[in-house]
């Protein structure tokens, strides 16, 4: 069950030790616990309001939420192969694994994962080809709220 974070207590401990020291330690505390520190962790980490103002989000996301730990992982190893993100793969499968996580349940939302961006490429593909465009990006820049001058505007 989600519960609620202690933002201020860990402002206050951020304002206490400086925010140089708390990066650090937070970095430490990532690297106890996945085995590494991603790299844009550690590009973060130059600017340490950055990081830790990334981090709090990133870690109020997972502690308000009511799913599982495994299975944000599982999600996390999804969108990693979605987006072709080999680093965010193998750090979140390694994650995985150490919260219980299964090869076979891996394989699986990695095969969900290819087969949705598959489709999504696809439908791209074929929206280009039925409107018989190749300047501009039709609906995908629509969706983006990008307005392109169609020939003669």
């Amino acid at each position: 069950m989600a519960h609620i974070v202690d933002f201020e207590g860990t402002l206050q401990e951020i304002l206490k030790r400086g925010t140089e020291t708390a990066s650090k330690d937070w970095l430490e505390g990532i690297k106890d616990e996945y085995g590494s520190v991603p790299l844009i962790y550690q590009k973060m980490a130059k600017k340490p309001e950055v990081l830790l103002s990334h981090l709090m989000y990133k870690d109020t996301i997972f502690e308000t939420s009511s799913i599982d730990p495994k299975m944000i992982e599982l999600i996390s190893i999804a969108v990693g192969a979605a987006l072709n993100c080999n680093h965010c793969v193998e750090y979140h499968m390694s994650s995985a694994l150490k919260k219980g996580a299964t090869k076979d349940e891996i394989l699986e939302v990695v095969l969900i994962a290819g087969s949705l961006a598959q489709a999504a490429v696809l439908a791209d593909a074929y929206r280009i080809i039925d409107n018989g465009t190749t300047n501009g990006c039709g609906a995908s820049c629509e969706v983006n709220g990008i307005k392109l001058k169609k020939n003669g505007d």
